[in-house]
Parts: C-alpha cells; sequence; structure tokens
C-alpha cells in the first residue's frame, strides 16, 4: 500500500538481492530519492537492474509486463579500493534511465550528454582539468590497491589491457573473445619488435573471475603485469595502449593516451580514440576536459561515506583518496611497539583496517613488518629494521593528548619525524615539492586554511578563557612550550627554556608589549614548563588559558622556540620569529634566528607549506564514521564538535600517569 503523499514516480522495485542486501547500494539509492522495494510495480513505478548483469533479465521481464521504466545502475567510474567481490562498497553509482553505458547498441544517458550537452561551461571545464590532474597525482583509478612502490615492467613497452571473461563490458559493446586475441595481433603487428605488457584484471588477480589472457599465451617480447601496480604509472611507460572496453581505456585518455580500441565502450567515438569498430551515430569531437566532465561530474550519483550524504565529485575523490592511502600504507601490516594500552584500540582503527596490527614491545619476533613507534622511542630499536615513526597530527582534538583524549590525525615519518632538524624527514621532502604545486593543490590548500581560520582551529581546540584589555602598542605573542618536549631538545640551541625564550624577546623588543601563554600541558600540571616569578615580570601579561587563535587575531608578530603556534600564526599572515628550527622554519616565510638545515633551500608559499602539513602529511580518522577520512572532513567534526565525549576516569588516569611509569605493564 502507498503511504500518503508517496510519490509513486521513485518507487524502485528490484529484482536483484544485492540491491536488498548491499547497504551502501541502498543508501545511495535513498539519498537520490529512490525508494527501493520488492513486489509488482505499477506503470507509474521503476524497475531496477544492474547494468546487463546475468540477473537483470528478471527485472526487464517484470517491466515489460507491467509497463514500468527501468533504471539501470552501475558502479562509478570511481568506485573503491577493492572490488566488489572483495568486500569493497562504491562511493558512487550510475543511474542511467535510458540505457548503460557500456552497451553501444542504444544511446544512454552518458551517451546523450556527450553528444548533446554544450560542456562549454568555463567553470565545469575548469573542475574537470583540475579533477584530473588530482586523480593523476594521487593515483586514483576504479580500483585502488595499488603499491606505489612496486617495479615496474621496464620501459618503453605497448600495454595490452585485459578483462574478465564474460563480463557484460565487453559483449555489449559489440566484442567477444576474439577481440581480444585480434587486439593483441595489432598490438604486435603495429609495434613490431617493442614489448608487450599485457595488464590482468584486478579481479583476475585476486582469483575472482577468469582473464583473455594467462602464462600460455604469451610469446617471445611479452609479459604478464599482475602486479599491484598503478595504471598511472603503467601509463607513463607505454608507448601505445590496446583496449577492448577496459574503464582503464578511459583511464589512458586522462593520461594523455590515444587509446586503440576494438570495442564500443562509452569513451569511444569522439575524436580521442583510435577505433577499430566505429559507432556510426558518435560524430562530435571532444577535448578530454569535456569527456571527463560529463562520465565524472554531470552522469554519476556520488557518495561521500564519512558524512552519509550525496556529494560532488570532489569530496568523493577527498573520501577515496584517503581510502586508499590507508590501505597502501598499511595492508602489509605493523607491528606497534611501546604503546600504551589506552593507545591500542585508537591505533587499531587507525592503521589495522587492512592488517591487524601486532601489539609487541619485542619487534624483533616479528621481522616481516615494519616497525610503527612514537618518534621519541625510535632510537631503540635496531637500526636494521624499517621504522615508521608516528606523532600526532597539526590538527589533532578537542583535548589534550595527556588527558588521554585521541587524536583525529597522526603523522607517520619513514624518513625521520618533522620536529628533528638534525635529520631530514618526510615532511622536509613534501614542503620542498610543494614549491611545485599545481593550482588544484593550491586551491585544495586554501580551502582548508580558510575553513580552519574561520573556524578558529587550532591543534587543541581548547575553550579558552574570554581575553582581557590588552595594552596598546606593538603587541608580540610569545608561546610557551613543554620545556622537555622532543622538539625543544632535538631543535634549539641556546635558548631552550621559556625563561630564556621570554628574556631574548624581550632583549630584541624592549618597547613591545609582549603577550606570554603558557602551554596547556604545562597549566595542567601534567609537563613541564612552568616559569618563575621573575620571568613572569619579563612580560607585560601572562595569558593563562587563553584562545590561542584569538590571540593571534590580536598580535603584531610570534617569537618562539618551536611551537606549532608559529605554523598556526602563519596560516593566518602574522609574522614569525624562530629563535629554534621548527618545520616551518628555513623556508623563508619566518624570521629565523635558529639554525636552519641547508638542505631546506626551496622558496614554497604559506599556502604550499599548508598542504604539505595539512594535507599530504598527516593521517585523519573519523571517529563518527570509523572511516579514514580528508582533512576537510576532520576539520568540520572538530568545528562542530562531533567527537566522541572521553571517559570521566580519564584525566585521574592521566594525572597517575607519571607515578606508574615505572611499571612495566602502562608502557605496553
Amino acid at each position: 500500500m502507498r503511504a500518503a503523499g508517496e510519490d509513486a514516480s521513485r518507487r524502485l522495485y528490484v529484482y536483484n538481492g544485492g540491491f536488498l542486501t548491499q547497504r551502501r547500494i541502498r543508501r545511495i539509492l535513498s539519498l537520490a530519492g529512490w525508494s527501493v522495494r520488492i513486489g509488482k510495480p505499477g506503470a507509474k513505478d521503476w524497475v531496477g537492474v544492474w547494468g546487463k548483469s546475468p540477473t537483470a533479465h528478471r527485472g526487464e521481464a517484470v517491466a515489460n509486463k507491467s509497463d514500468a521504466r527501468i533504471l539501470r545502475v552501475e558502479d562509478a567510474f570511481l568506485r573503491s579500493v577493492l572490488p566488489g567481490r572483495s568486500g569493497s562498497a562504491p562511493i558512487g553509482l550510475l543511474l542511467d534511465k535510458t540505457g548503460v553505458h557500456f552497451a553501444s547498441a542504444t544511446p544512454s544517458d552518458l551517451e546523450t550528454l556527450l553528444a548533446e550537452h554544450p560542456l562549454d561551461d568555463t567553470a565545469l571545464l575548469e573542475r574537470a582539468r583540475s579533477a584530473m590532474a588530482w586523480m593523476r597525482a594521487s593515483q586514483l583509478s576504479k580500483y585502488n590497491a595499488f603499491d606505489l612502490d612496486h617495479p615496474l615492467p621496464e620501459a618503453p613497452y605497448v600495454l595490452v589491457i585485459d578483462q574478465t571473461e564474460g563480463d557484460a563490458s565487453i559483449t555489449e559493446s559489440g566484442a567477444d573473445v576474439s577481440r581480444f586475441k585480434e587486439m593483441l595481433y595489432w598490438a604486435r603487428e603495429n609495434h613490431p619488435g617493442a614489448r608487450i605488457v599485457i595488464k590482468s584484471h584486478p579481479e583476475t588477480v585476486l582469483g575472482h573471475r577468469k582473464g583473455h589472457f594467462g602464462p600460455d599465451d604469451l610469446a617471445q617480447n611479452m609479459v604478464l603485469c599482475t602486479d599491484p601496480v598503478s595504471p598511472w604509472q603503467l601509463f607513463e611507460g607505454a608507448l601505445a595502449v590496446y583496449t577492448v572496453s577496459s574503464g582503464l581505456g578511459f583511464e589512458a585518455i586522462l593520461a594523455g593516451h590515444k587509446p586503440h580500441v576494438f570495442g564500443q565502450p562509452f569513451y569511444a567515438g569522439w575524436g580521442l580514440t583510435e577505433d577499430a569498430f566505429p559507432v556510426s551515430r558518435r560524430t562530435r569531437n571532444l577535448t578530454r576536459a569535456q569527456l571527463f566532465a560529463a562520465a565524472m561530474i554531470l552522469y554519476p550519483t556520488w557518495y561521500d561515506p564519512c558524512r552519509d550524504q550525496l556529494c560532488d565529485l570532489e569530496e568523493a575523490m577527498a573520501a577515496l583518496e584517503a581510502d586508499a592511502r590507508a590501505w597502501r600504507e598499511d595492508h602489509q601490516g605493523y607491528v606497534a611497539s611501546g604503546m600504551r594500552l589506552w593507545k591500542r584500540r585508537h591505533l587499531q582503527q587507525f592503521f589495522g583496517r587492512g592488517k591487524r596490527l601486532i601489539f609487541n614491545d619485542n619487534p624483533a619476533e616479528n621481522t616481516d613488518r615494519a616497525v610503527m613507534v612514537w618518534a621519541n622511542k625510535a632510537q631503540s630499536l635496531p637500526p636494521d629494521r624499517p621504522v615508521i615513526r608516528m606523532e600526532d597530527g597539526f590538527i589533532r582534538s578537542r583535548g589534550l593528548g595527556a588527558d588521554l583524549i585521541p587524536p583525529v590525525s597522526l603523522v607517520t615519518d619513514d624518513l625521520g619525524i618533522y620536529y628533528d632538524p638534525t635529520r631530514e624527514s618526510r615532511l622536509e621532502r613534501l614542503i620542498a615539492a610543494a614549491a611545485q604545486l599545481p593550482e588544484h593543490a593550491l586551491s585544495r590548500a586554501e580551502r582548508v586554511v580558510s575553513a580552519l581560520n574561520a573556524g578558529k582551529l587550532s591543534k587543541y581546540n581548547l575553550v579558552g578563557q574570554q581575553l582581557p584589555d590588552l595594552p596598546r602598542g606593538r603587541r608580540i605573542l610569545v608561546p610557551g612550550q613543554v620545556e622537555d618536549d622532543a622538539s625543544i631538545l632535538k631543535g634549539c640551541g641556546e635558548v631552550r627554556t621559556n625563561a630564556a625564550l621570554l628574556a631574548a624577546t624581550r632583549h630584541s623588543n624592549p618597547d613591545a608589549i609582549i603577550l606570554y601563554k603558557p602551554h596547556p600541558d604545562v597549566e595542567a600540571g601534567l609537563r613541564d614548563g612552568a616559569i618563575d616569578h621573575a620571568a613572569m615580570e619579563i612580560a607585560n601579561m601572562v595569558l593563562s588559558h587563553a584562545d590561542p587563535i584569538q590571540l593571534i587575531d590580536m598580535v603584531d608578530e610570534v617569537w618562539t622556540m618551536t611551537s606549532l603556534l608559529g605554523f598556526e600564526a602563519l596560516l593566518r599572515d602574522t609574522r614569525v620569529t624562530c629563535l629554534g628550527t621548527p618545520f616551518y622554519a628555513g623556508w623563508g616565510l619566518t624570521h629565523d634566528l635558529g639554525k636552519v638545515p641547508a638542505r631546506r633551500q626551496a622558496r614554497p608559499s604559506v599556502t604550499a607549506l599548508a598542504h604539505a602539513a595539512l594535507i599530504t602529511y598527516p593521517r585523519y580518522f573519523d571517529p563518527v564514521s570509523g572511516l579514514p577520512c580528508s582533512v576537510e572532513v576532520a576539520i568540520e567534526r572538530l568545528e562542530k564538535d562531533e567527537l566522541p565525549r572521553p571517559g570521566p576516569f580519564n584525566r585521574t588516569v592521566a594525572k597517575l600517569q607519571g607515578v606508574l611509569a615505572s611499571y612495566a605493564w602502562i608502557w605496553r
């Protein structure tokens, strides 16, 4: 029975169990306005079928008898990390009311877009170009379980793309098994003497479905690529690309190739492919940006799994990028050493989704895994083991780590660690490379910085006390630090205490208004760094429990040893003087009085620095959805305070840490 006021035109009757059992698919359809149900449709209803799958005939038969319309559903062209048969859910669907994109016998909604839409809007095409560049930079594909460090076939070569046997995208594009043999023949004929690399389909490699080529099909100078390598990296070494109807043919176009096509996929016939079997009705010539705009921006329905809402392409890409990065970095697993009990559950969520962490304080027992350790304990590990150093990220939480509040961001570093200038860190390399960032990356960083500033967010986001009236004059903010912090021990020279910092600031600025803000951990009595009365007298005001971002907005300069508050000041266009060597010093953005490594020669903008420090270097975890997330989602969670509250015992346990530190079990 129809509910009162229900729109019958959006009722979707299904006869494939996947529509009912796969929660993500049902959720996307629901958010798109479709009410999925079973039963008998009326003439005004819709029947949902999965593309041209083996079960599609059921829905087609019901639709023919009832005069209901058919909605054909398929995965979007960016799908997930692993294939669906491995359990990964899609981040987008293609909902087509006239056909299915890979079936060339009749036009689909996508073909109509490509043939008839003007595709001349400047903003749309600029979005397309930026998204294409983002896909390439992040190595995003339909499936994304790649090892970006895996050795590639020796270049140059001709790339031949295999597909799974019996797939509807082959038969519905006018091809069959013989086309694959024909494709391989012409690849060899057109490129005599060239090496042939046949790329197997991910589902074939994982054992889900057979492909058309195996080891027995290889002739001289041919190799079968079953390794988990990125298609984008394969395209870079390819002289030419051959495909029947694979989605990788579309990605090859985006990578700059003009693939040889032996079927009739959606991307053929628009002047961007060499077509062995042209589609006569496709006569329009398109640019890559136009093809991408229609296929990736206008046609799909995208979904953000963290926010649980429909979204645009860019938000879906950010979500997939975070998920893919987590898999690529973590799929071989880690042995985590020296991890406190209260951190283990969170670390397992953060790094153990692909392969669970092994917590073991004797990592020599697990020699097949890299060792993950807090950066300040890395020196105790054997020098011959791969070590991943870990620290809190620069957008951490609402509350202190010393209060046992878990972070939404962590950084991992395979070279060093960001606060130690005595050796190169991964962040240093990222900052140096950021000086050459493309426009799309800088635009994203600008939006991230704007969101941070609009939300007045900092590392810990503690609620500060109302500021008193501040004296007039040139105001300098001096942030106190934890004096036994590793960034002080590794990154400071003569000035390495809060008292010395205040004295040096006053000596260089005798007439300035100096505002001293103690560190939150010191104020809470959890760490060392309190100053005596004489040092307090150096400052014009000591602002306990003050909001650091509000203070930055009210001062002219920040003088610091290595405090992250200096970085936060740079993001807010405030002058910063460094007496130590934090990660943001030495790039031409700060006034440096500390010793700066000679290797810091690049001159990135503040926006480029922000991209390295806030987007590329950290990993983010969404405590609401339990998924890896983008920096944008993390910022939203902090701004809206959508974070789980710590248990009431946290502060008590935090204060007992020092007392119990001598007991080995608390550190394991």
